[in-house]
């Protein structure tokens, strides 16, 4: 009987389980779905607002790669534009190269360079382009400090071109002879036609070559002996360079003469009115000398006078004595006194 009913309560408590055991599972389950759904959601959210983020930072880096193209489409353009001028200049230079062939025409290149370069560094009456010598020559230039130094203006451009473009070293060895005769000759002609100490020039002259090249050629190359044959003749070969260096160092002197004029204009003036201070001195003392003789006679007068006074106030307190010779003697006297 017993275990008829705890059989009984079994079967009963497990048919109240089987009951209550699938709406506990709906609710579990209910609550885990719920708990999956929330989750779902924030990862949703999360990946949604990663997405946007990305999509932005995608496009900003598109935009940006966007500009660069850009830039470097107008850069390009820039490029293009600089390389057609280069060409042109190129063009130009070619033209220019064409048109200096002739030695006058290098020659007035020349000369115009160094007036150029004149006018931009000294004031206009530091200088003279065309300069005549009274014996007939005329120079390039000249520049006027005490004395006069003259600047001719060479260009031997065709055997140093032939040297620089040789093939070989035996037809760079021929054009730097023919190179350094034509140097030699333009430093003889200067040397013999434009150094003239007798007429007012330095015992030195300047050979302005425009062309650097030509100048270091001449200074530092194989041919460096012709500046030793120049400086032996008393001419100093010049590049623009270094004639803009030698230019500079002229424009301060000549600064310093400039004040050292104005130093002895000052000087000159100061000795003028040295000069007038002692005229001037030498009045004031004078009308001192005046002054103290007219302060001298104006005590005198002023003695005199008080006397003068006093006797006339003697006279008019007594009458009679005013008609004795003495007094009558004096009076005029007194008067002429004063």
């Amino acid at each position: 009987m017993t275990a008829l009913l705890v059989l009984l309560v079994v079967v009963a408590g497990g048919a109240a389980l089987a009951a209550w055991l699938p709406r506990a599972l709906d609710r579990l389950l209910s609550a885990r779905n719920a708990e999956m759904d929330g989750r779902m959601r924030t990862m949703n959210e999360i990946v949604d607002r990663r997405l946007a983020e990305l999509d932005t930072k995608v496009d900003r880096r598109l935009e940006h790669a966007s500009k660069q193209t850009n830039a470097i489409h107008r850069q390009l353009g820039a490029v293009g534009q600089a390389t057609e001028q280069l060409a042109e200049q190129a063009k130009g230079l070619g033209e220019l190269q064409q048109i200096l062939r002739p030695p006058k025409a290098r020659g007035g290149f020349g000369e115009l360079l160094l007036g150029q370069l004149l006018a931009d560094r000294l004031p206009p009456n530091a200088y003279e382009t065309q300069y005549g010598f009274p014996g007939g020559e005329r120079v390039d230039a000249v520049i006027k400090v005490d004395k006069l130094v003259p600047i001719d203006s060479k260009f031997p451009l065709d055997n140093f071109e032939r040297m620089v473009s040789a093939d070989n070293d035996i037809e760079r060895q021929q054009h730097e002879k023919l190179f350094a005769r034509d140097v030699k000759a333009h430093i003889d002609a200067i040397a013999s036609k434009y150094i003239r100490p007798e007429e007012g020039t330095y015992d030195f002259a300047f050979m302005y070559l425009p062309s650097e090249a030509i100048y270091y050629e001449l200074a530092c190359g194989k041919t460096g002996a012709l500046l030793e044959y120049a400086h032996g003749k008393r001419v100093v070969p010049v590049s623009p360079t270094t004639l803009d260096a030698y230019l500079r160092v002229i424009m301060l002197g000549l600064k310093g003469l400039q004040i050292e004029q104005n130093a002895q204009k000052v000087m000159a003036y100061c000795a003028q009115l040295q000069t007038e201070f002692g005229k001037f001195k030498e009045d004031f003392e004078l009308v001192g000398t005046h002054l103290d003789r007219a302060q001298k006679k104006f005590f005198e007068s002023e003695k005199h006078l008080g006397k003068f006074e006093t006797k006339l106030e003697q006279a008019a307190d007594s009458p009679a004595e005013v008609a004795a010779p003495a007094e009558a003697h004096e009076l005029p006297l007194a008067v002429d006194a004063a």
